[in-house]
Formats: C-alpha cells, sequence, structure tokens
C-alpha cells in the first residue's frame, strides 16, 4: 500500500495551514488500527488538505492514495474516505461560475475541475462498495455515485436493485436520497427517479422509507406529493416514534414484515412521473470529523430513529414556500414527546418565519408553551426564537411573562467577553411592549453594570416604561467620565431618548459637557439625540447647543443642528450647519445632512437645487434620502416618487423607507404606481429581505414593518407610520 507515496514531492506543495510534508502521515493515520489516529487523519485531511473544501495540489495528489485506501477491505472507517473523495470530486463550477472567475481563482478553479475528473475517472469503485461488507461504507456509497459517477442511469438502476436486498435502514435511507440526487442533477432521469420514490412513498413500505421517500419527492418532484402530505407525514413521525429502528447495521428482527414490504419494491418501475425538476442543488458545506459526530449510544437508545431529524429537515427544503403545510408540520414536531424533533422543530420554525410571510399565531403558542418546560436546552431555544419574532411572539406573551417571572436568574446575560446583555425572554417581552418585563428591566438598572441593550428594551415599551425613568436618570449621574463612560452611559442615553424624560436634562448635559476623549463622539452624539428626543422641554440646552454650533469639531455638526431644531425650532440658526453638511466628503455625513434637511420641512425649501444635485448621486441611498428630503422641503410628490419606485426595484432593503414615506403621503391611490408595487409586496409570500446563507436579526421586524407600512399608504395614510 501507499507505493509512490515517498517519491512525491510533497514539501514543495502547501495546504490551509503551510507545507504539505505532512500530508503522508495523514494517509497512513487513515490506515491505522488505532481509532484516534484515524480520526485525527481524518480531521487534518478536512482542516488542511481540504480546508472548508479547497483543493490544492496536495489534495490533488492525494487522490490515488485515497481510492487505495477505499479498495482495502482491511481498511477500517472507509466510509469517512469515502464521504471525503465525495468531497473533493463533487465541486461544480457551472457557467455562470466560470464567469465570475478572476485572475486570482484561476488555479483554484483548475484544481476543482481536476480533483472532479480524478475522483470521477475511479468512481467506478463505488459500485463495488455498494454490496460492501462494512454498512458504513454501503451508508456514504450511494451519494458518492449520485454525485461522481457519469452515468447516472446506471446509478439510478443499481439504487433500484439494490433497494431489495439491503438490510441496513440507515442505508436504504442512503439509496433514497442518492434517488433524489441523481433526479436533482440529471433532468432526464427526474421521472423515473420521482416514480420509484413515490412508489416508495405509498402505503405498506416502513415508515422511515416512506418519509425519505417524501422528503427527496420534495426536493425534486414537489407536485407529486400527496395531497394530505401533512397527515402522512405526521403519521409516520408518530409509528417512528412507537416503533424502535436501529441505526445503522441490520434491521431488527421484529421488522421482518418492513423488510419484506421493501424487497417487493419492483426494481424498474413504468417510466414516467412528474416532469422537471427544479435547479440542480448545491453542494452542502463540509465540516470538521469532531463536528459531525452523530449522537451517542444512549441517545440513540432514548430516540430510536436519530435521522428522522434530518429527513425532516430535507422535507421541509423541498416544501420551500409551502407554508400552511410546513406550519402544521413544525406544530405537530412541537407537539412531540420527542424532545429532539421539538428542539429541532424550533429551529426550523425560526428559519420558516424569517424566510416566509404567513399565519403564525399556532405555531407561535406552541413555541411558548416550550418555555414551560424542565428540558433547560428546550426553553432556552424557544426563547430564542421568541426574540427574533418582535410583534409576532404575541400568542406566547403568556409564556413569556411566566418564564421570566419564574427565573429571575436569566433576566440577564453575562459574558466571558463584551458588556452583559438581557436574556431572550426579557427582551422578547419587552418587544411585545408588555409592562410585565419591567421588574426584569427594574432590576437590570440595578446592576454594577447595565446590560448594553436596556435602553432599546424600554424604546419597544413606550410609555409603559415611564416608572424607569428615574432610575434611568440616577443612574446617569453615576456614570464616571472615565474612558468607559461612553459604555455605561449609551444605553441609559437610550432609554431616556425613547422616555422622553426631560428631568434627565441635567445629567444629560453633564455628560455632554463632559465626554472623555475616548469615544467622546459617540457619547456627544448619544446626549445630543436624548436633548432632541426631550424636544422644548429641554429648553436650558440651547445656549449649549448655540456654543456647540459655533464650535467646529466639538461635536457633530449636523447632530447639533438637528438637536438644536428640536429644542429651540431656529431654522435660520441650523441651515447654514446643514448646508454646509451636503458637502461632506463622507457619505453618511452627508445622509445625515440631508435627512435633518427634510426635518425642517418648507423651512429648508431654499436647498431644493442642492437636494436635486444630490439625486444623481452615485449612491443608491443617499439618492433615496434626497428624493424624500427634497419632497418634504417642497410639498410635490412628482419629483420624488419615480425616484422611490426606482430605488423599490433596485435595492429591495430601501423598501421600508419607501413604503413609510408613501404612507405618511397618502399618494398611493388606486391604479397609481406606487399602488401596484405595493400591492405586489403584499402578495408576495417571501419576505422581502430573506437570505440565502445568512440573515439578521432584526430581519422579520423589518418586513413586518414593510407590510404595516404598505396597508397603511393603501388605505391612504395616516400621518405617521406604524411602530410595529
Amino acid at each position: 500500500m501507499f507505493a509512490g507515496i515517498d517519491e512525491v514531492d510533497w514539501a514543495s506543495m502547501e495546504h490551509a495551514y503551510g507545507p504539505a510534508d505532512d500530508v503522508p502521515a495523514m494517509l497512513r493515520g487513515l490506515a491505522s488500527a488505532d481509532p484516534a489516529e484515524r480520526e485525527t487523519a481524518l480531521d487534518g485531511m478536512y482542516g488542511a488538505v481540504h480546508h472548508q473544501g479547497d483543493v490544492y495540489a496536495c489534495t490533488l495528489a492525494s487522490i490515488p492514495f485515497l481510492f487505495e485506501l477505499v479498495a482495502d477491505p482491511g481498511i477500517q472507517d472507509r466510509g469517512s474516505i469515502v464521504e471525503l473523495l465525495t468531497s473533493i470530486g463533487g465541486i461544480d463550477l457551472d457557467e455562470d461560475d466560470e464567469e465570475e472567475i478572476d485572475e486570482e481563482e484561476i488555479e483554484g478553479a483548475a484544481n476543482y475541475a481536476m480533483a472532479a475528473t480524478a475522483v470521477t475517472a475511479g468512481a467506478g469503485i463505488f459500485f463495488e462498495l455498494m454490496a460492501d461488507e462494512d454498512p458504513g461504507v454501503r451508508l456514504s456509497a450511494p451519494l458518492a455515485l449520485a454525485a461522481l459517477h457519469g452515468r447516472p442511469d446506471r446509478v439510478l438502476a443499481l439504487l433500484r436493485e439494490r433497494m431489495p436486498i439491503e438490510p441496513a435502514e440507515e442505508v436504504r435511507l442512503a439509496l433514497v436520497e442518492a434517488a433524489g440526487r441523481v433526479a436533482l442533477r440529471h433532468g432526464a432521469l427526474a421521472g423515473q427517479a420521482a416514480a420509484w420514490l413515490s412508489r416508495l412513498a405509498g402505503e405498506g413500505f416502513p415508515p422511515g422509507l416512506r418519509l425519505a421517500a417524501l422528503a427527496q419527492l420534495a426536493r425534486c418532484a414537489p407536485d407529486a406529493l400527496p395531497g394530505d402530505v401533512v397527515r402522512v407525514v405526521t403519521g409516520l413521525l408518530r409509528q417512528l416514534r412507537s416503533k424502535p429502528v436501529r441505526r445503522g447495521g441490520t434491521a431488527p428482527a421484529a421488522d421482518a414484515q418492513q423488510a419484506e414490504a421493501v424487497g417487493g419494491v419492483e426494481a424498474y418501475p413504468d417510466p414516467g412521473g412528474p416532469g422537471e425538476p427544479p435547479a440542480e442543488e448545491r453542494s452542502a458545506p463540509v465540516t470538521l470529523v469532531g463536528q459531525l459526530r452523530g449522537p451517542s449510544d444512549e441517545e440513540d437508545a432514548e430516540h430510536p430513529a436519530p435521522w428522522t431529524a434530518d429527513l425532516l429537515r430535507t422535507l421541509h427544503v423541498g416544501l420551500d414556500d409551502r407554508v400552511a403545510e410546513r406550519t402544521a408540520l413544525l406544530a405537530d414536531q412541537l407537539r412531540s414527546p420527542d424532545r429532539r424533533q421539538r428542539i429541532d422543530a424550533l429551529r426550523m420554525s425560526s428559519g420558516l418565519v424569517r424566510v416566509w410571510r404567513g399565519s403564525y399565531g399556532e405555531l407561535v403558542r406552541l413555541v411558548g408553551e416550550q418555555l414551560a418546560t424542565p428540558d433547560p436546552q428546550l426553553a432556552e431555544a424557544a426563547s430564542h426564537v421568541l426574540e427574533d419574532l418582535f410583534g409576532l411572539a404575541a400568542p406566547a406573551a403568556d409564556a413569556l411573562a411566566a418564564r421570566v417571572a419564574a427565573d429571575p436568574g436569566a433576566w440577564v446575560k453575562d459574558w466571558s467577553s463584551g458588556p452583559p446583555g438581557l436574556g431572550s425572554a426579557v427582551k422578547a417581552l419587552a418587544r411585545l411592549g408588555d409592562a410585565r418585563s419591567l421588574p426584569a428591566l427594574a432590576a437590570a438598572l440595578e446592576r454594577p453594570e447595565v446590560p448594553h441593550d436596556v435602553g432599546f428594551a424600554i424604546g419597544f415599551l413606550g410609555a409603559t416604561a415611564n416608572p424607569l425613568a428615574e432610575a434611568l436618570c440616577r443612574r446617569l449621574g453615576e456614570v464616571p467620565l472615565d474612558g468607559r463612560a461612553h459604555d455605561r452611559a449609551g444605553p441609559l442615553l437610550t432609554g431616556l431618548a425613547a422616555l422622553r424624560a426631560q428631568e434627565a436634562l441635567p445629567e444629560v448635559l453633564r455628560i455632554l459637557r463632559g465626554a472623555p476623549a475616548h469615544r467622546g463622539e459617540w457619547l456627544r452624539t448619544a446626549a445630543l439625540r436624548a436633548l432632541a428626543a426631550f424636544g422644548p422641554a429641554a429648553h436650558g440646552a440651547v445656549p449649549e447647543l448655540r456654543t456647540l454650533l459655533r464650535s467646529p469639531g466639538s461635536a457633530s455638526a449636523t447632530e447639533v443642528a438637528q438637536a438644536l431644531w428640536a429644542v429651540d425650532g431656529d431654522a435660520d440658526a441650523v441651515l447654514p450647519v446643514l448646508i454646509e453638511g451636503l458637502q461632506a466628503e463622507r457619505v453618511h455625513e452627508r445622509r445625515s445632512a440631508v435627512n435633518a434637511l427634510g426635518g425642517l420641512g418648507a423651512r429648508a425649501e431654499v436647498t431644493a437645487p442642492r437636494l436635486r444635485a444630490l439625486l444623481r448621486h452615485e449612491d443608491p441611498w443617499l439618492r433615496l434620502d434626497a428624493a424624500i428630503a427634497l419632497w418634504d422641503v417642497t410639498g410635490r410628490a412628482d419629483e420624488s416618487v419615480p425616484l422611490l419606485l426606482a430605488a423599490w426595484e433596485a435595492n429591495r432593503h430601501s423598501r421600508v423607507r419607501v413604503a413609510e414615506r408613501l404612507a405618511q403621503s397618502g399618494v398611493a391611490g388606486a391604479g397609481s404606481e406606487p399602488a401596484r408595487a405595493l400591492r405586489a409586496e403584499l402578495a408576495s409570500v417571501r419576505r422581502h429581505n430573506a437570505m440565502d446563507g445568512g440573515y439578521g436579526s432584526h430581519d422579520t421586524y423589518e418586513d413586518e414593518k414593510l407590510l404595516a407600512f404598505c396597508r397603511q399608504a393603501l388605505r391612504g395614510g395616516t400621518g405617521k407610520g406604524p411602530a410595529t
């Protein structure tokens, strides 16, 4: 074994962490009799030689030796090596990808192509491995064939032939998954694969196999799913919970009838079936072996079919925008006695609500029920889901209040690095504007270090949080004006601004005057915004503000001007400063000045020509700000509305801003272009800011705000937008 490995010039190559001269030791480690040594070697291959899916010269040089290991029946854990080869050879670059590659990426793209060619050339061995004695090898071989072999028709035929004689439950599921992969990758075979999957999903077959087939149908032929898919899947889940199934290995003796049913599946069903599948799927990212460890034997004993979570995730991905069905499935999972299913349902519920619009009242109520469980992991997961729902968490308000009252120790979270923060349940309850969060917030204000997010929580409570004003004032007065003043005073100033607590004026002025050099500009900005929120009640600050306005560099001129306008209403004093701000070098400073001018309304009409000039600026957000400000200062919609609609189409993240302005104006009359855009948005089931592969904690909040503005605008507007 490993003939010629020492003749390869490994030292001349590199992997993710430097010279590749350690690769031979890793390859030999894969052949070790010591399980720990094998795992360390495999971790090294993924972590360095195939780091985050990359293919280096040393990765290419390893391929022949990996195939040699796979072919030797004396090597243990060969299934893991098959998976490694599948990952190395399974990266596809389509024409669109190739057009986007720059010069620096050409070498990497060439390596991917060579890896795919090399692994595909040797993929014939995976046919032999389908009947290997090692169930782990048989588990990994089907997907390797589906992903890599150049004759998908032969692969699909073998999958069907293997099903009646395969004894291991999880391997049978892998055969089904591989059929789905073939259908997704090769449209000409989609009908055949879907017809076979439809038969496996029918009554008379084992519940796990039926669930796996339904999951793959959802991915490659959703129209072939039964009309009562929710009822079918929930019934299968109940069967799986009541009938033990071994993980890997041969089927239990009690499953003889199920095995006989599987054996009755024809290898070659009638051709035909549902039509073309969706576009090719993306390869799943590879993670380190240590992160891929499966559940322990003890967990498997408690949860006899641990793979159901993977099947359900696959089913949800396939169902995509069928929100009502996905919601019903998740509701059933949240009622399950299997804690693992409920935890998984919580994660999927969060993803569903974040991406898709729908009716989630019952689902949210069931999420709230998890807060009362004695299982801390379940309760914590549920509170995290509710935290990001904002107003949509209302059906769980009582459950949140009960959780908050029952667990004062979770009101604030301390972190090893960074300031403390409010607990998820407290934040979720406060974001509902629920007064039952006040005891937790009051306690947070008495801590030696106030949580960094307490001010934002108070903002959602509005006047309900007025009882906290005294504590906010007192704590602000205790803040020393040292290097940490911003961290300590920032949350307090945010809370005071939200409450418009003008009684804090002396302490806010103390901060404004004495802000230290370190992060002092940020601290002064927070103080100025508090003064602006106080409005005319902060008249005692006018001399200070006028002095600052005449002292360049002492604070942001725009922030000072906005505060002076809010407190004193002196347009003549602030206009020159804001006009000068239109010439600032940094775009965000220009945007601040533009928005401040819009706040002056007709008093700033003299700036209309300057604002029109900014409508041609290269920055799309500055253009949008200028269009709105121009409308505000001239009172004319004809110039601005076309630009707002253009921004709406070009940048979906601008839609909340545009809809808010339309809601304030009442120009979205029946049949108008704004009305058509608003109605199209309301008709969309996908959230406007949903991202593939990422998300923000306020995504749902922002999208629900957009929907509220759209409805308000179509009703004719009320002058102010919703505060959802």
